[in-house]
């Protein structure tokens, strides 16, 4: 070989290293640019809406000690049907919203997540704290049940036992075994795992030409499809199907850019049948104690889309509430029933009075919450627990 070639070839070499070495260099950049600008156009409104709903937990699980729906709770003092209305006025849309919010979330997490890193995420972040709230906290709600209903007077070693060896309807309210309010939780995890297949067989680049041609009222209807899921996994109410859908919907539709500048445009107009339905909701159950599944399924699309885009308009900024609840909305969550629950047990054997008795256990449960939050905050393995960041 003469030395000419030797050194063409050398070159050529050279050549493609540094052509390879600037292309890795700049897909990098492109990776970078990605994140840099997902993060700058963080969309708060998402975050403010989740945080606000979370809040609301508070007086609607206070409001179920009086509720009227044919159920009892882990406290029951009776029916009250002006406190069942006020969860009737948010009960069709505060945890759907919830799984909306968290479908675009998703979205754009998976911008900057490798699949493998998003189900490690969803593992650390919901599925731990949800074997570890199951082991610990949901008991204790179901122990009092027992305490308040059944003049339950054994240790807790033997509630336990029987907690984790009895089933009957799940709810928990006799002391069997419930999933207490992490169901959120625990279909959360499934739902992102599932939808995580299926967003990867419907990328959403190949969807979003076509949800971005949605007109406003292919909009509105979805409210069918939502509907009719809800008959698919149907645990007492508790809807795999539905809230699945609706996380969907999150992922694919109202995290589209083209879809929301439309709905944007009839704001007004889904406010006004926002107010309208609402209005209808409270009257039609307060009067006559009519609660349709239809009609709910309804009621809850319209209110998510004219909350979402609400919520864009005027709740699209990083306040101190949002920097405080971001960390600590989640573990407020997973925390705050079962102490709502001890405390309203002792609470509402010092006074009969139902005004006194509601604010006492509304305010002491979300004192105590934001407390036990901080202290958990201390110890590492309950920081992993309580899914405290």
């Amino acid at each position: 070989m003469h030395f000419y070639e030797m050194d063409v070839k050398i070159h050529k070499k050279l050549f493609l290293k540094v052509a390879g070495w600037c292309i890795i260099k700049q897909m990098a950049k492109q990776q970078f640019e990605r994140v840099v600008s997902v993060k700058e156009e963080r969309k708060y409104f998402i975050d403010n809406l989740r945080n606000i709903t979370i809040l609301l937990l508070f007086p609607v699980h206070t409001f179920m000690i009086w509720n009227d729906f044919g159920g009892r709770f882990y406290i029951w003092l009776g029916e009250n049907k002006i406190l069942s209305t006020l969860i009737v006025l948010v009960n069709p849309w505060f945890m759907p919203l919830l799984f909306v919010l968290a479908g675009v979330s998703a979205r754009y997490a998976l911008l900057k997540r490798t699949k493998k890193e998003f189900i490690v995420e969803r593992i650390k972040k919901l599925l731990i704290p949800f074997i570890s709230g199951l082991a610990v906290l949901v008991p204790f709600q179901a122990l009092y049940a027992r305490k308040f209903f059944d003049n339950y007077g054994g240790g807790i070693p033997g509630h336990w036992k029987y907690f984790f060896t009895h089933i009957t309807d799940f709810s928990g309210y006799d002391g069997a075994f419930t999933p207490g309010h992490l169901w959120f939780i625990l279909f959360l995890f499934i739902i992102s795992l599932v939808a995580l297949e299926v967003t990867h067989l419907m990328p959403y680049e190949k969807v979003s030409k076509y949800v971005g041609k949605m007109p406003v009222l292919a909009v509105f209807l979805l409210f069918v499809p939502i509907w009719l899921m809800y008959y698919l996994g149907n645990f007492g109410g508790y809807s795999i199907g539905k809230n699945f859908a609706l996380y969907l919907v999150g992922y694919y539709v109202l995290s589209n850019d083209a879809v929301i500048r439309r709905l944007e445009k009839c704001w007004l107009f889904l406010a006004i049948v926002f107010a309208i339905v609402t209005f209808s909701l409270v009257v039609l159950y307060y009067n006559f104690s009519y609660y349709g599944d239809l009609w709910v399924n309804f009621i809850g699309w319209i209110s998510i889309l004219a909350l979402f885009i609400g919520g864009k308009k005027i709740l699209n900024s990083k306040t101190g509430f949002t920097e405080y609840f971001n960390k600590a909305s989640y573990p407020v969550y997973i925390l705050h029933q079962t102490i709502l629950v001890v405390l309203a047990y002792y609470l509402v054997q010092i006074n009969d009075n139902t005004l006194i008795q509601v604010l006492c256990i509304c305010i002491g449960t979300f004192l105590l919450t934001v407390l036990a939050y901080h202290v958990a905050g201390l110890v590492p393995f309950f920081r992993k627990a309580a899914g405290i960041k």
